[in-house]
């Protein structure tokens, strides 16, 4: 909040606010409890250091929304994240367990989550860390609760990106519209069993893939070819 109060005094002095260094842009926050979790995420923008995953992300994602509830556990949070993709919609639920400032998954895949800082007072700024197959890769994600940010805080996301030496995020469009927020959909297609029950041979090919350029692009041809379930 005091920087965005800083921002507007030196807007309103006709200077620009400088940019935040990447020590400050880096720092872990501490995590309060798990209702700061709770409630309804727009995911605005993500980098990976995953191979062409902007290029994949930017061909075929159209937005993602996720919301988040508490489970049964009182350490713990179930996430059921909505995808809009091929024009249409996929569902992916995992529960997330918080211990020593960390969101842990072992369903669907294997993944640990912190915080990071951030000057939107309501965004969220998550770094990664997720197993497909036998590589590790990260990631950081840009969630807000409202339908999309501002520039201002985009620009920040971007330079957070740059300092965690990931590559230019991708940005998802909010303008096409989100999948319903029905749970029981039925034009809802959940992706959550397929992902978690994959056999190791899949997960191996899926990880050769997506560890190269030349592996993105035969994915990329492999996709070119799905169609949507009617």
């Amino acid at each position: 909040m005091f920087l965005l109060i800083l921002a507007a005094v030196l807007l309103a002095a006709g200077q620009s606010a400088p940019l935040a260094d990447c020590g400050t842009l880096t720092q872990q926050l501490q995590i309060q409890g798990r209702d700061q979790f709770l409630g309804r995420w727009t995911y605005a923008a993500e980098s990976t250091n995953i191979p062409g995953s902007k290029m994949l992300t930017k061909m075929f994602v159209e937005n993602v929304w996720g919301e988040v509830s508490p489970a049964n556990e009182s350490d713990s949070i179930s996430v059921r994240q909505l995808q809009k993709m091929f024009g249409s919609c996929y569902s992916v639920t995992s529960k997330m367990t918080l211990a020593n400032n960390t969101l842990t998954m072992a369903y669907p895949l294997v993944a640990s989550e912190v915080l990071l800082t951030t000057s939107c007072s309501d965004c969220m700024v998550l770094l990664s860390n997720y197993t497909i197959g036998e590589s590790t890769f990260s990631g950081v994600q840009l969630m807000t609760r409202r339908p999309k940010v501002l520039a201002a805080e985009m620009d920040e996301f971007k330079r957070q990106v740059d300092c965690l030496n990931l590559p230019p995020p991708a940005i998802l469009d909010s303008e096409k519209g989100f999948c319903p927020d029905d749970s029981k959909d039925t034009e809802t297609t959940d992706l959550t069993s397929m992902i978690a029950h994959s056999d190791s041979e899949y997960m191996k090919l899926f990880e050769k893939l997506v560890s190269s350029e030349a592996g993105i692009k035969t994915l990329l041809g492999l996709i070119s070819h799905f169609e949507p379930p009617a």
